[in-house]
């Protein structure tokens, strides 16, 4: 072969982070891993007694699951997103990065598109556009963009990684200009409802979309408001025109929910009590990082929802890395996510309540 598919794409960011691991590693005390941002809490007993009972399913599932599974979903989506939504406009995907990966590529993107997502994001937009061939551009207002050539446009609020909330009329204004040019907006909520100092709002709400849908898809994963990393367990919905279209390729490509997990994924929509436990963890984790971090030095910014503290200490990332890890604790550099976060580290707080401790202790002492 002359080339790969790979050549196409960056290097693997996490592969970069592995010489600050093992420095991380060899502190005294342990490693405190706030890099990858995977839930570590058990999850929650009513989830895994659906996926139980469950698991004597000897035949094959369907792709657009059971109507059941769609119903839960447009439940949950009118009770906590304020939007309506019939079960033929959501389609359950296999986590939420595989749909942002092989989107552009569903779509029949490819070279002279364009795919453009914010300045600082979440890695996997840019692979999405690199595997299709298309062109990823960044950008930090939409009228920067060429309408001529954008196909696909990416929201991405609250942000990975810098935790920040986008209003209604951000919003608002990015639905219109999409709907003026023609292009398809796609808005990744996974953090929707970890919102710590702001109320995020899905583009599917009434106020932002005007109640219609047509051109618009939302994302959304279970991986961290119910501890389902592990179970990759999420769904894309919004314009039943173009979930239709997902479906049909997704059949042909046997890209199916495993049958206990939509089950699951059922229990877990249902239940909003294991959603709010799970966020007075997190507000703890937090609050208890975050204290000490800025006692340390650090400057936060945004972080007003999501599972990260962006911080900065003016100064390059990968030196807050190598500092941190001889502290034994692990973050992100920011230029993980972009050149823009060349001066900032991206702090998970998913780790146990022992582990923030030790480090809140290690960064005070």
């Amino acid at each position: 072969m002359s080339s790969k598919v790979s050549d196409l794409l960056p290097v693997f960011p996490w592969d970069k982070l592995e010489p600050y691991k093992a420095t991380a590693l060899a502190h005294p005390g342990g490693l405190c891993d706030f890099s990858v941002g995977t839930p570590v809490d058990p999850v929650p007993e009513v989830i895994q007694k659906a996926l139980a009972a469950s698991t004597d399913t000897p035949g094959y599932p369907t792709v657009w699951g059971p109507v059941e599974l769609r119903r839960a979903i447009a439940d949950w989506m009118h009770r906590r997103l304020g939007a309506s939504i019939g079960v033929e406009a959501i389609l359950p995907t296999i986590g939420s990065k595989e749909l942002v990966a092989w989107l552009p590529t569903h779509l029949g993107l490819g070279a002279g598109d364009q795919v453009a997502y914010p300045r600082l994001a979440y890695p996997t937009y840019e692979v999405g556009a690199r595997l299709c061939g298309a062109e990823p551009v960044e950008y930090d207002d939409v009228s920067e963009l060429d309408p001529a050539r954008v196909r696909l446009l990416w929201l991405n609020s609250p942000s990975n990684p810098t935790g920040r909330v986008l209003a209604p009329a951000e919003l608002r204004r990015a639905v219109e200009w999409a709907r003026e040019h023609r292009v398809l907006l796609v808005s990744d909520e996974c953090y929707l409802e970890l919102g710590w100092e702001a109320e995020p709002v899905s583009v599917l709400h009434p106020e932002v979309c005007g109640g219609d849908h047509e051109g618009l898809l939302v994302v959304h994963s279970l991986s961290k408001r119910s501890n389902l990393a592990g179970y990759r367990a999420s769904f894309v919905a919004g314009d039943a025109v173009v979930v239709r279209e997902l479906l049909e390729i997704r059949k042909h490509g046997g890209m199916i929910v495993p049958a206990p997990v939509q089950a699951a994924t059922i229990a877990a929509l249902g239940d909003d009590a294991h959603v709010a436990e799970q966020r007075e963890r997190y507000a703890a984790r937090r609050a208890a990082l975050r204290g000490a971090l800025e006692a340390y030095g650090f400057r936060i910014e945004h972080s007003e929802a999501s599972l990260y503290l962006w911080a900065t200490q003016d100064r390059p990332c990968w030196d807050t890395v190598a500092e941190l890890a001889g502290l034994g604790v692990l973050v992100a550099p920011g230029d993980f996510y972009g050149p823009a976060g060349a001066q900032f580290v991206r702090v998970a707080f998913t780790a146990t309540d022992e582990r923030v401790q030790a480090a809140v202790e290690r960064l005070r002492a």
